[in-house]
């Protein structure tokens, strides 16, 4: 008996009899066994109740999470547990749950009954990691006084999941202004202490960007950054939801693919800057790096937050970032939110647990419950955006790269799909990045010709036709004749004398 009950994970203990007492304990957790051998050793009746949290250890990517459960058996006092703290639960004799809300890191969340003759038993333990930061999140809003240039940061939002409160606003100009800004006469050249700044409109004409950093009563922080332009010696605010910074207008993208440059990928490129800088460009755009599976390009992501080990490290791609911009280079990523992976640790979990994963809903279904994917990509399964922890997940993941390693843009890799299965999900996309860093080039791997894109979210797009693809000046080269090359040239170039939306690069 005690050689069984020492084995690891759930025993399987059937008709076992000891002092009279027969035990029809199957598939039970150790915690239920430690019961059951207790009891025989009294010679006491075995509790017969069953207590069971549905699901398994896993990532979450949102602050309240329900949590359910089963139980057969009496209990007076049902509870749901995480990090030790008991929450309101339901339950209908059969089924409990409860919504749980979540620390950063890890969480330990389990249930506990308590019968009507005092013996508690503890369901199994489902370890809950948050991925999302807690902190509190700074926001800048904008306006003319007159004369005067007004940020106020009072719509700045404490953390979530606690009662912490922002102590601190600290403004300061972004390096590269065309001139020094004023704050009642005193030049901005320290971080100012303020809740609501009001600067004296500089007469330099260009785009002048500032941050907001806030900081709350337990020393976190966040930072949001905003510009303004002035033109003609006046200031004014730009549309942010449409207009493009005037670098992103005048933008020389060369594209690297990084194993073409030398191992590591990241210092090659890096040692190659200058040869960079003196070709004219102004940006590079980095095919993905991402980790994906071996002999992968790159769009078959198995993790957003990690970089291609072969690549470098990730202090190797921050000196590249940090070097390319002392050279007025920007770094655009190639990021691919579509899909992930087959060989995703999530669609590995969703497929060998079928609908009890927790990520069975992560990936987008057909009506037999069938991961979609477009074309002959079966190896890259479409993510399901109709799930929120999804679009936080994504969100959260091309965030990362701005705020820590500050990337300059990104290419994004079939957008087109994202679109067609949640056309909402860009505006929220763009609000979060832009309000991080107004002046990334946000690229959609789509055509130019949908006026969509530059509607949600998007700075730029391919010169496509209307076809997945299909490049507009494909034609020219197929058949080129002088008596149609004006025709298909002008064909090229109006979107088939329809035009374009005004904000079209």
């Amino acid at each position: 008996m005690e050689n069984s009950l020492n084995r690891r994970g759930f025993l399987r203990l059937c008709a076992v009899t000891a002092g009279g007492v027969v035990v029809a304990a199957c598939q039970q957790s150790l915690q239920d066994i430690a019961t059951v051998t207790q009891a025989v050793a009294l010679g006491t009746p075995v509790p017969l109740t069953k207590l069971n949290l549905t699901g398994a250890d896993q990532d979450v990517w949102m602050w309240i999470k329900p949590v359910e459960g089963v139980v057969s058996g009496e209990c007076s006092r049902l509870a749901v547990e995480i990090n030790g703290s008991q929450l309101d639960t339901q339950s209908d004799g059969k089924t409990f749950r409860a919504q749980v809300k979540l620390s950063p890191g890890a969480n330990k969340v389990s249930a506990t009954c308590m019968q009507p003759d005092g013996v508690q038993i503890r369901s199994n333990m489902l370890n809950y990691t948050e991925r999302l930061r807690q902190v509190p999140t700074a926001v800048i809003d904008s306006a003319l006084d007159g004369e005067m240039i007004v940020l106020d940061g009072s719509k700045s939002q404490p953390a979530v999941n606690d009662q912490s409160k922002i102590v601190d606003y600290l403004w300061s100009a972004r390096e590269g202004n065309p001139d020094v800004l004023s704050v009642d006469d005193a030049p901005l050249t320290d971080e100012v202490r303020a809740q609501t700044l009001r600067l004296i409109p500089p007469t330099s004409d260009g785009e002048y960007y500032l941050q907001l950093k806030v900081k709350d009563d337990v020393g976190r922080e966040d930072r949001a950054q905003i510009y303004f332009v002035v033109e003609q010696g006046k200031a004014r605010f730009p549309d942010y939801d449409h207009e493009n910074p005037a670098w992103v207008e005048t933008a020389i993208v060369y594209g690297i693919i990084p194993t073409k440059f030398g191992h590591p990928a990241f210092k090659a490129i890096t040692e190659r800057l200058d040869y960079l800088a003196d070709l004219g460009i102004n940006a590079i755009w980095l095919a993905p790096v991402n980790v994906s599976p071996p002999g992968d390009y790159g769009y078959a992501v198995v993790d957003y937050f990690e970089l291609n080990h072969g690549y470098g490290t990730k202090e190797d791609f921050h000196r590249l970032v940090q070097e390319a911009h002392g050279r007025g280079i920007r770094v655009l990523m190639d990021f691919v939110p579509n899909h992930t992976s087959a060989q995703h640790p999530y669609f590995l979990s969703a497929q060998a647990g079928g609908p009890d994963s927790p990520y069975w809903n992560f990936y987008d279904r057909d009506e037999n419950g069938q991961p979609t994917h477009y074309f002959d990509w079966t190896h890259l399964p479409n993510l399901n955006y109709a799930n929120q922890e999804v679009r936080n997940m994504m969100i959260e993941a091309f965030a990362y790269w701005v705020r820590e390693f500050d990337v300059d843009g990104f290419r994004v890799d079939a957008c087109w799909g994202v679109k067609q299965r949640r056309p909402d999900f860009w505006p929220q996309w763009r609000k979060e990045l832009k309000r991080i860093k107004p002046d990334l080039m946000l690229l959609a791997e789509a055509s130019a010709r949908d006026p969509y894109y530059f509607d949600n979210g998007f700075d730029v797009a391919y010169d496509w036709t209307d076809q997945l693809g299909h490049w507009a000046w494909q034609i020219i080269w197929d058949t080129y004749k002088l008596r149609t090359l004006s025709y298909n040239l002008t064909d090229a170039l109006t979107n088939g004398h329809e035009g374009f939306h005004p904000d079209t690069l």
